[in-house]
């Protein structure tokens, strides 16, 4: 269960980052569901993290999802399940169009599943019903208009509306024609009341005219008439249109009933695309940010890398000014960071972007860092940044802040993330710093993960001696003064307490009168610890160049033994090769010696037993080296002997246990019937096999039944 907080959020201004993300979102449900956005369990929050990463993807090539506005129908979903209910027309659409959204997506995803894979396993689970669409399209035109085909009386309704407007136009048409000729018309000669054409007749040939009455002009020289040959026509009209909204309503309210069955689909649908809409308004502030998916760890192992924080990176995009990245790391063998420096440094902002960055990956929304990061997930992430001096409680700003330490303390464990600026301040600083030290071991000892700023000394030291915590420092440009942002693990950091009252114009016998007054150790102590630290910081770094080289040193080194290895073969192939050469060699000089002493004379049987000689020396050389060879191939034979042996033996063992399983099929089809008692492979509950199916088993244990394969079970 996570917890935080609600004064821990406002700190770490989680709710100003939602006020940020929310006007992305098309409804107004979901931007208030994003303003309500809270830290979860680690599962829910990397599946949407998940979704959000995959939708970000598709702004940043052609892969737009078609997902566009909607308005939503929740209120006419609860509505359409009361009886005899009648939705309005709009409802129907607003129907109609979150359906086709849901085909359209349904269609999408799959076309590339590579790039969706979690928004798509999202999508097939829905069942896409066609006939909503179909239903509503019978009804309805394109304009939202009911059509006059959704029922045949409706048709023959509007059939005779139409042709009684149109008698309405030619009789009104050719009265108008008729009294204008006899000058019985006023200069208008018709006007519109209640929707309806009148003559504007001379109020001294009212009677003259045949028709109804509907009103008289202010001055009452003008008489409105209805001409009698309009009237019948009009009353036919009136009624039929009467007819027709009474059909109207008929129709919609049996389509209501129909799209009703429908109504635990349409549920669905509307959670999905509330969901995808959050999904897409945190993408889009993704984008904004440069968020991106860090590695999500099970262990405790956080590493952020090139970390900035969001709000700020906004306001400075917007102001075109410069923000400071950060990197740092957490793990089981490093909890805890202390951070020192000068105030203005950079140290609180430090805070709030891990806190933030913290609160927004736990939320699921994609933070700003190096894609190499990693993150894990803290159960609790308490705070205390800034002043939090209570007016109304009369309580100092030592006072409030030792408040909510103690609860700080009640509650910190192993899977908590502290975030405390201005560690042990607000108090005499030998007795604070000595409480601010003690809190310090608790939280050590308790296993919290934390990083804290401070100037104490004391607190400084405290870290240099536990081997899970490290210091760390705002860096400053001791030259000028100024702060560079940038945060560095592995020293502390000076204060630089009279280096910057001497730069705010400080007068130099204030600070020279300050320095007597404290004590000289103290001052040479802060300074040490700087020295020693920044000597500390290189021979780290010196060792991790030597580590390096070291690596690199015995890379080359066993390059060149392959090397030399290689070398050496050859130098032996070229060495033999040259022996068997001079050999040959040797031997044709033997044989040219033969030949010129038979050509000057020696008889030709000292010649063939000299050669006779030879030939038995090569054949003892021959022997011999055969014998070698012969030696070395029985020792190749008796290893592939031993080989094949292991083999045959594997071949028995696996030949036996395929006859064995031929043999347990073959038992398992002749007991296997309805009725044997049976039981579960290792399990002890005995059961009666009620039903086979193939491979699958119904199997009644009395109180319950369930199916299983054939094969884990055995007989009783």
């Amino acid at each position: 269960m996570v917890y935080i907080d609600k004064e821990d959020l406002d700190e770490l201004e989680f709710p100003q980052l939602l006020a940020e993300i929310s006007p992305f979102a098309y409804s107004p449900k979901t931007r208030e569901k994003i303003l309500q956005l809270r830290p979860m369990e680690i599962d829910e929050a990397e599946l949407s993290l998940k979704k959000t990463s995959e939708y970000l993807s598709s702004f940043e090539s052609s892969n737009a999802i078609p997902f566009d506005e909607y308005e939503d129908i929740e209120s006419e979903l609860k509505l359409m399940l009361i009886e005899n209910y009648r939705l309005e027309n709009s409802a129907f659409i607003k129907i109609k169009s979150i359906t086709e959204q849901i085909g359209r997506l349904q269609k999408f995803f799959p076309t590339m599943p590579e790039t969706f894979p979690t928004l798509l396993e999202e999508i097939s689970v829905l069942e896409f019903r066609k006939e909503i669409i179909d239903k509503v399209d019978k009804v309805f035109n394109r304009f939202g208009e009911v059509k006059s085909e959704a029922s045949p009386t409706l048709k023959g309704l509007r059939t005779e509306i139409q042709h009684a407007k149109k008698a309405i136009q030619e009789n009104f048409n050719r009265a108008l024609t008729t009294y204008g000729q006899s000058d019985f018309l006023d200069d208008i000669r018709e006007t519109i009341i209640d929707d309806q054409r009148v003559l504007a007749v001379k109020s001294g040939f009212k009677k003259r005219v045949a028709g109804r009455t509907l009103g008289i002009s202010k001055t009452g020289s003008i008489t409105y008439i209805q001409p009698d040959s309009v009237v019948k026509h009009y009353f036919k009209l009136r009624e039929n249109e009467e007819e027709e909204k009474k059909e109207i309503d008929k129709v919609l309210r049996n389509l209501t009933a129909e799209l009703a069955e429908f109504q635990p689909q349409l549920w669905r649908y509307q959670i999905y695309i509330f969901d995808l809409d959050l999904t897409r308004a945190k993408a889009k502030f993704g984008e904004q940010v440069n968020g991106i998916l860090p590695k999500i760890n099970r262990h405790k192992t956080l590493k952020l890398k090139d970390a900035f924080h969001p709000l700020l990176w906004l306001r400075n995009k917007v102001e075109n000014k410069t923000i400071h990245p950060q990197t740092l790391a957490l793990t089981e063998h490093n909890r805890i960071i202390c951070i020192s420096g000068p105030n203005a440094g950079g140290k609180s902002i430090t805070l709030k972007t891990v806190g933030l960055l913290q609160l927004m990956i736990q939320s699921g929304i994609l933070v700003p860092v190096h894609p190499k990061s990693e993150m894990f997930f803290f159960e609790k992430i308490m705070t205390d940044i800034g002043d939090n001096q209570s007016i109304e409680n009369h309580l100092s700003t030592y006072s409030s802040r030792l408040k909510k330490m103690s609860g700080i303390i009640r509650e910190a464990d192993a899977n908590t993330l502290l975030l405390i600026d201005e560690f042990g301040t607000g108090s005499d600083p030998e007795l604070g710093g000595a409480l601010a030290e003690s809190f310090m071991e608790f939280f050590y000892d308790k296993k919290s993960f934390a990083i804290i700023t401070t100037h104490y000394t004391n607190i400084k030291l405290v870290i240099e001696q536990l081997p899970n915590a490290q210091n760390a420092a705002m860096l400053f440009n001791e030259e000028t003064l100024e702060p560079m942002y940038k945060l560095e693990v592995g020293q502390a950091g000076s204060s630089f307490t009279f280096e910057v009252a001497e730069k705010n114009k400080i007068p130099r016998f204030i600070i020279h009168s300050a320095k007597k007054k404290v004590e000289h150790d103290i001052v040479n102590l802060d300074k040490t610890i700087v020295k020693l630290q920044q000597e500390k910081y290189e021979v780290e770094k010196l060792k991790t160049d030597l580590a390096e080289r070291k690596e690199s040193v015995e890379d080359k080194r066993d390059n060149l033994q392959k090397l030399n290895d290689q070398l050496q073969q050859k130098l032996f192939n070229f060495q033999k090769l040259y022996e068997e050469e001079h050999r040959k060699l040797q031997f044709g000089n033997k044989i040219e010696a033969f030949i010129d002493s038979y050509v000057k004379g020696k008889s030709r049987k000292d010649v063939v037993k000299d050669f006779v000689k030879i030939l038995e020396q090569e054949k003892f050389r021959k022997i011999g080296a055969d014998k070698d060879e012969t030696k070395r191939l029985q020792v190749v034979k008796r290893k592939i002997t031993q080989q094949l042996k292991k083999e045959e033996v594997i071949e028995k063992i696996t030949e036996t246990n395929e006859k064995l399983e031929e043999k347990r099929k073959t038992d398992r089809a002749v007991w296997m019937k309805i009725g044997q008692r049976v039981r579960i492979t290792g399990s002890t509950s005995v059961g009666t096999i009620e039903k086979i199916s193939r491979n699958k088993v119904i199997v009644n244990y009395g109180t319950f039944k369930t199916t299983i394969d054939s094969e884990e079970l055995e007989r009783i």
